[in-house]
Order: structure tokens, then C-alpha cells, then sequence
């Protein structure tokens, strides 16, 4: 009881102390219980959704994939006549055919593309009974004829739609262009498809390109019955096991989540990765406040040693205290990451993912892991000054506070230090010298741990070099006051090597991505700058193909010397060696090479597009023991099969096309039927010379109709390049920011202890003329030693990491001193806002009681 009544009246004699070492354990709690929240509530909106749009059985061809766009632009269909077949089985209540394609574009009258953003489908299809168990018709009617349309109740709302309005469904058969004459409402929660239903035989027609098929059958069971023994039965009833796949409604669901899960899983994982540094900066900031607390309080736990107290209870004293840290930093963490997931909601609705808080989770798992996380982290950061606290002797209470650590173990730290550092170093030199990437990032990720670990345990003796080059180069440029800043940061070298390792992490990693990220964009456009000999790149925006109808526009362009298509042809490949893989084949005509300069390494590339002729690329010949002259059996998806002969090895150091098999589009037209061939993926075109900028212009005016393609030149093409790693790397950065916002709690704490620490010193200075201006400059001069600290660690990572990526064809290391520059100074700038109110507190301290004091 007595060491639960002194904890507590520690604890809450440092409140304020504490207050900022609970504020760390709140963020990284809430970080890691707002994910599980959010990922949660996304998990529940898409089973929801799923659950209600999947039939009691649903019957599709065996080909058919889950939410997949088909190579021709056609889903699999199946016959109308296997609808009548399903009907008549026993226990069936209804059956109906249905149409469904993600193949398609939806537009305005003024052709801006309705579809998501977020990269969420577009879905065209017909309106059944089926859909009822999702949505409802909340204004109009269903369409009931080809010139009329329904569209989902949050794509009208959002594009300020409503029924009259025309609307047109951009499908590989062509334009559908129609008026609407319905809204349906979602009874579930949209996450931000658009949808837009037209009539069944215009659907038929349009979509799959034929009457009297259906991309699936929607069956309802009679009641009672139950969905496997009806499945059973429809199985039976249509006979031929190979021709169809049948599944149950909760089989459905599941296979449409497993599609969603693995984008689920790499948010859920990085954002908890990200939780994981938060918590890792935060154990500094823990760990210093409880050492200083400890070393403050030395003749305190000395008088408590005197009089009787046993090393377990001044120990077990120090550990109740993080207990209470913990648990009130977690209750508030818990809270607050509800709170985050509820933001991070209406964070997503606005950029188009649509996530309703009526959907919210809260796994009985969720606060239990944020408490066991919160406690456990603190208790064990805690635990080391704990020991530390148990150690002081009662003679302790006879010596000031603040007693320097014992000399012999800060060697023996820096020993050990050293050695973890020069192991890590090792490891990234290592990255630089292998031949295989993977090799390579076991090599890069045990010099980044080892590097990181060392520089924390070596930090006292980083602090104290850093601490007098930062003091010769910036500090005593502001003279006394200067060195005055340089001596107190030096005098504990241990507290300033935590304080700057808490903020040297966040930093260390921004660097590091800096330079992997403009290595990234560097190497990129040096590859483009060699590889790349089109004038003009057409693509979609959001992974749709190239429609027949857009591809023909381009091909009428006035002044292009030729058209490049470009194709990607799923097949399995028998080998030589006698071993087979499932592959993908890349068609195109022979003007490709001109567009896309591949080098050679073994026979001539143009012959590749010869008839029944094809490339390989260098990894994949190596691997099977291909050679110039040998056969391929290659046996397309979507067609026959075909004997090719390798004509050309081209090199795969490269990180564009890297590992493509190249064929002639008339080669593939030879083996796949015309309404089975792929459309194109991407298309080039060359203008003729001296008409570049109108050829540029004729383009885009032709593909104007078609807002989900981009036309670009090389310039465009690489601008786009740097803005996708860009947005990558802000996010990334943003995510950082919450470790760095802990850290700098880390300093503001750390300056705020070292006041109180330094009180009769400070009173002793402001006697003898220090001003109150010269003792905050200081104080603020310390923090921004403190804060400058990382840097070099950060771009060792960078250069290996890069490196590492030099393997799969990024070749270039560029440092991005802008950045780095900015990163250095905004880090000065996060010392002076740290030392803000340490500083404010130190000035206005009453001088005769500040030399009154214990210490």
C-alpha cells in the first residue's frame, strides 16, 4: 500500500511532466486503434455489400473472374437457355438472367467521366429483382427501353444529376447513349462504385456483344431450403461440371472479399507500420522522462533508502508509476483512435470512397490491444530507470541530484555501440555489392536495424561530437550565450543522445525516402530519356483498355507517320526444358521497337516480329535454358495454340517492359479469334517530322470524347511519372509526421525536465547578468542542437536502398539536397518551436528563489 500511495503522489507531483509522455503513448495508441477501427468498418461495408448483392446461388461460366476487367472488353457469357434449366430445378423460387460488366466508361452530356476516383468500378449491367436486396428505386423507373438508363442515387448526387438528364456508357460495341429515367438508392453502404443499368436486351448487346447471353444466372431459393443443397441440385440438373461454376451466396461474398483483401491487408499492415516507429520514437521520449525524473529525484529515493525502503519497493515505486502512464495514456489513446477512424472516414467520402459511420467497428480486440500496447511499452521503457532508481544507494541522499552516470558503463555502451554500427554499416555496404535484389533487401534490412540500434546506443557519443561541430559552425556565432548552449547540451550527453536519436528517427527516414524517391524519379526519366522514341502515349486513367472506337480515332489522326498497338495476351508457356508457366504475351506491330528502343542481347528483335516468331526476355531465357532458334509451345487463353520461334533475347535491365515476350499483333490474330482478341492496353503514335505540336494537338482533340484516356508526350509522360512517386511520398510523409510530432514532444519534454533540472543554475546566471532574452536564446539554442541530428544516418539508408533498386533497372543516385536542405532547417525550426515554453519558463523564473532551491 505505501508503494502505491508514494507512486501516486509522484506521479501526480509531475503531472505536467507526465502530461507529455501520456500525450506520446495517446498518439501511438490512437495511430494503432483508429487502423484496426478503420480497416474494420471497411471489412464490414464490403461484406455488407457483398452479403446483399450475392444471390441465395449464382451460376456463371467456369472462366469468369471476380472482379475482373476482360481482355476483349466482353465478360463471359453463358446462354439464355441455362436460365429456363435452373428454373426448373426443385427448390428454386425464381431464377434470372443477369448482365454485369466493369468493362465500361460512364460520362455526361458534357463528357466528364462519372466514374470513381478512388479506383472503385463502374459497373453497367441490367436491372433485376436480384438487385432489389441492395437497392431501392427512389425516384423514375427502371429502364424499359435502349434509349433509357437508371444510375445509382450517390453518383446523381454527386455529379448533380437527375432524371432527363443524358448520360453515355462507353462499351468495346460502342456508345450507349441514353436518358435517365430512374435513381436507385443503395439499402447498403456504396464504398464508391458508380452504377448504371440499362435494359436487358440493350445490355445484352452492348455489353456482351450478343443476344440471348447473360453474364450469370441469379437464383432464389425456395424458403426452407438451403443454399448448399440447392446448389447441389442445380448442379446436378445442368450436368456438365466444366462448363460452369456455382456458388453459394456467402462462397460469392467471400470470393469478391478475397479480391478486396489483399489492398486491405497492405493499408491495414503499413498504417500499423507506421503506428509501430510512433511507438519507437515514443519509448525514447518514456524512457528520458523516467531517467530524469529518477536522477532528479536521487536524494528523494536516497532519504526513502535510509529509512527503510528495500531496492524492490523503490523499483516496483518508479514501474506503478508507467502503470498509470500507460493506462491513462491508453484509455485516451483508445478514444482518441476512434475518433482518428471517424475522420479517416470522412476523409476517404471526400476523396470518393464512401464509408458510412453507421458501419463503424469496434472489435472487442481493439481497446484490449491499444491497452496491452500502451502499458506494456511504457512498463518496459520504464523499466531500465527503474532498475536504475532501485540501485541509489542511501548515501545518495548526501550528494546533489542530477549525478552524473557511472563513466565506466557509458564506455562500455559506446563499446557496444560501435560495434552494432560498424555491423550495420557492413550490411549496407553489403546492399551495394550483390547481384540479386532479393538477396540484397536481407542485406539492406539487417544494415538499417543494426545501423538504427547502434546510433541509439552510441548516441551520448554521437551527441558529443555532433554537439561541438554544430557548436564551431553555428553556435558561437552568437557568442557567450552560444557556448553557454554548447556546455549544456555536452553536459549530458545521454540525455541529449536520446532526445536527438527520438527525432533522429523520423528524420533518418524522411531523408532516407528522399533520396530513394528521387532516385526512383531520376532513374525513370534516364530510362525514358533512352528507351522511350514515341512522340505520343495514350492510356487510360483508370486501367480501363483502349475501346475499338477510341483506337480507330487515333489511327485517322492527320499527321502521324504510324500507330503503334500494343495488346497483352494471357497463355501458358511449354519451355524447352520441358518445364510450363502461365505468362502473358505482349502483341504489337513491328513499329514498336522504334517506339520503345529494347536492347538485344542475343539475335535481331525485328525478326521477333515475323510470322510465328516471338522474344523473350533475358531473365526468363536464362532461367530455362532458351537460346536464338529454340521453340516455344505457347497456348493463348483466348485462343489455340501455337509453336513460336525465339528470334531475339532482349535485355532485362530495364525497369520498363522488363521481362516482356514480344510477338506480332498479326502472329496473335492467327491463334485468337477476332471477337476474343485482347484490345489494346496502350497505344504510341510518331508524328512526321516538323508536326509535332499539331499532330499533339489532333490527338487529344480526336480522344476528346473519351475522357478516361490521357494523351501524353515524353514530357507529360514523365512529369506524371514524379507526381505519382510524389503523392506516394507525401502520404508516406504524412504518416511519418505523427513519429515526428511524438519526437518533437520528446525534445519539448527532455528541455522542460533539464529546466526544472538546472533551476539554481539558471537563478545563479540570471545574478550575475544573464538577461532574460540571452537565457531563452539559450535555452533555444540547445533545442536546435538537439533537434539537428539524423540526417546522415537517413541518406546512408537512401544510397543503399537505391542501390538495391539499381538491380531491377533504377540506375541512378540522386540526393535531393533541396529537400534535405529543407529538412535540415525545418528541423532547427522544430527545435525552436520545442524550446518555446521551456524557454518562456526558464526567463521568468524568480531569480533568488531559483538559488534557493534543492536543485
Amino acid at each position: 500500500m505505501t508503494v502505491w500511495k508514494t507512486s501516486m503522489r509522484n506521479f501526480l507531483a509531475h503531472k505536467g511532466r507526465m502530461a507529455l509522455s501520456a500525450v506520446a503513448v495517446l498518439l501511438s495508441v490512437a495511430f494503432v486503434c483508429g487502423t484496426l477501427v478503420f480497416t474494420d468498418t471497411m471489412n464490414t461495408t464490403f461484406d455488407k455489400l457483398f452479403a446483399a448483392t450475392s444471390a441465395d446461388v449464382t451460376v456463371s461460366p467456369k472462366e469468369a473472374e471476380t472482379a475482373d476487367v476482360p481482355e476483349n472488353g466482353k465478360p463471359e457469357a453463358l446462354p439464355a437457355s441455362v436460365v429456363a434449366e435452373v428454373a426448373a430445378v426443385d427448390g428454386v423460387k425464381k431464377a434470372e438472367g443477369a448482365v454485369s460488366s466493369m468493362a465500361v466508361t460512364l460520362v455526361d452530356s458534357h463528357n466528364k467521366n462519372l466514374g470513381s476516383d478512388t479506383g472503385a468500378p463502374t459497373i453497367a449491367g441490367n436491372w433485376t429483382d436480384n438487385d432489389l436486396r441492395s437497392m431501392e428505386i427512389t425516384s423514375g423507373h427502371a429502364p424499359r427501353g435502349p434509349t433509357e438508363a437508371m444510375i445509382d442515387a450517390d453518383t446523381a448526387e454527386k455529379h448533380h444529376l437527375k432524371v432527363g438528364d443524358e448520360v453515355r456508357t462507353i462499351a468495346v460495341t460502342g456508345d450507349i447513349r441514353a436518358k435517365i429515367t430512374g435513381i436507385a438508392s443503395f439499402t447498403v453502404t456504396n464504398p464508391g462504385a458508380a452504377v448504371v443499368y440499362l435494359d436487358t436486351a440493350t445490355a445484352q448487346q452492348k455489353l456482351l456483344g450478343a443476344s440471348g447471353v447473360f453474364t450469370h444466372v441469379s437464383v432464389t431459393a425456395e424458403p426452407g431450403v438451403a443454399d448448399n443443397r440447392l446448389k447441389k441440385d442445380v448442379a446436378a440438373a445442368l450436368g456438365d461440371a466444366g462448363t460452369y461454376k456455382l456458388q453459394t451466396q456467402k462462397e460469392a461474398a467471400d470470393a469478391d472479399k478475397d479480391s478486396m483483401g489483399s489492398f486491405l491487408d497492405v493499408m491495414k499492415y503499413a498504417m500499423l507500420g507506421f503506428a509501430g516507429i510512433a511507438f519507437l520514437v515514443g519509448i525514447f521520449l518514456i524512457v528520458n522522462t523516467f531517467s530524469m525524473l529518477v536522477a532528479q529525484r536521487t536524494r528523494e529515493i536516497g532519504l526513502m533508502r535510509a529509512i527503510g525502503s528495500s531496492r524492490k519497493q523503490v523499483n516496483r515505486s518508479v514501474l506503478v508509476e508507467a502503470v498509470l502512464l500507460g493506462l491513462v495514456g491508453s484509455v485516451l489513446g483508445v478514444a482518441a483512435g476512434i475518433g482518428l477512424a471517424v475522420g479517416l472516414m470522412k476523409v476517404m467520402g471526400a476523396v470518393g470512397m464512401e464509408l458510412s459511420t453507421k458501419d463503424l467497428t469496434i472489435a472487442w480486440t481493439t481497446p484490449v490491444i491499444g491497452l496491452a500496447l500502451g502499458v506494456v511499452v511504457t512498463v518496459l521503457a520504464a523499466y531500465i530507470p527503474a532498475r536504475r532508481a532501485g540501485k541509489v544507494s542511501p548515501m545518495a541522499a548526501l550528494r546533489d541530484a542530477g549525478t552524473p552516470a557511472d563513466a565506466k558503463s557509458g564506455w562500455i555502451r559506446a563499446g557496444i555501440g560501435l560495434v552494432l554500427t560498424g555491423a550495420g554499416a557492413a550490411g549496407l555496404w553489403a546492399t551495394t555489392r550483390v547481384d540479386e535484389a532479393s538477396e540484397g533487401s536481407l542485406y539492406l534490412g539487417l544494415g538499417v536495424v543494426l545501423t538504427l540500434i547502434g546510433f541509439i546506443v552510441i548516441g551520448p557519443l554521437l551527441a558529443g561530437a555532433v554537439v561541438r561541430v554544430l557548436g564551431l559552425v553555428v553556435l558561437r556565432l552568437f557568442g557567450p550565450v552560444g557556448r553557454l548552449a554548447e556546455r549544456n547540451a555536452l553536459r549530458n550527453p545521454r540525455r541529449t543522445g536520446a532526445t536527438g536519436a527520438a527525432l533522429m528517427i523520423g528524420l533518418a527516414l524522411v531523408a532516407c525516402l528522399s533520396v530513394v524517391g528521387s532516385s526512383m524519379v531520376a532513374s525513370a526519366t534516364d530510362e525514358l530519356d533512352k528507351s522511350v522514341g514515341t512522340d505520343f502515349i495514350v492510356q487510360s486513367n483508370t486501367g480501363q483498355l483502349i475501346v475499338p472506337q477510341a483506337a480507330d480515332a487515333i489511327q485517322k489522326v492527320p499527321g502521324i507517320e504510324h500507330v503503334t498497338n500494343y495488346k497483352v495476351l494471357a497463355a501458358k508457356l511449354t519451355n524447352p526444358d520441358g518445364s510450363s508457366s502461365d505468362d502473358h504475351v505482349t502483341a504489337a506491330d513491328p513499329t514498336y521497337p522504334q517506339d520503345l528502343r529494347r536492347e538485344t542481347v542475343a539475335g535481331d528483335l525485328a525478326k521477333a516480329y515475323g510470322a510465328d516468331s516471338m522474344s523473350v526476355g533475358s531473365d526468363y531465357a536464362a532461367l530455362h535454358k532458351i537460346k536464338v532458334g529454340d521453340e516455344l509451345t505457347v497456348a493463348f487463353k483466348a485462343g489455340d495454340t501455337a509453336k513460336l520461334k525465339v528470334a531475339a533475347i532482349t535485355s532485362d535491365d530495364t525497369s520498363v517492359d522488363q521481362g516482356a515476350m514480344y510477338i506480332n499483333v498479326s502472329t496473335a490474330e492467327r491463334y485468337v479469334a477476332a471477337d476474343r482478341m485482347p484490345e489494346n492496353m496502350i497505344m504510341f503514335a510518331a508524328a512526321e517530322d516538323g508536326k509535332e505540336k499539331e499532330a499533339y494537338a489532333a490527338i487529344k482533340s480526336s480522344l476528346a470524347a473519351y475522357p478516361q484516356y490521357k494523351v501524353q508526350n515524353q514530357a507529360d509522360f514523365k512529369e506524371d511519372l514524379k507526381d505519382q512517386i510524389g503523392q506516394l511520398l507525401n502520404i508516406v510523409y504524412g504518416l511519418l509526421a505523427l513519429a515526428i510530432i511524438v519526437a518533437v514532444l520528446g525534445v519539448v519534454n527532455t528541455l522542460a525536465l533539464s529546466v526544472v533540472e538546472r533551476t539554481r543554475e539558471i537563478g545563479l546566471m540570471r545574478a550575475i547578468g544573464l538577461s532574460r532574452r540571452q537565457l531563452r536564446r539559450m535555452i533555444r539554442l540547445e533545442s536546435v542542437v538537439i533537434a539537428l541530428f539524423g540526417l546522415g544516418l537517413g541518406m546512408g539508408w537512401g544510397t543503399s536502398a537505391q542501390k538495391l533498386l539499381a538491380l531491377e533497372g533504377l540506375g541512378v543516385l540522386e540526393i535531393p539536397w533541396p529537400t534535405i536542405v529543407t529538412v535540415f532547417v525545418a528541423s532547427a525550426f522544430v527545435g525552436l518551436f520545442a524550446a518555446l515554453v521551456p524557454a518562456f519558463r526558464a526567463g521568468r523564473m524568480n531569480v533568488l528563489n531559483a538559488i534557493a532551491t534543492d536543485g
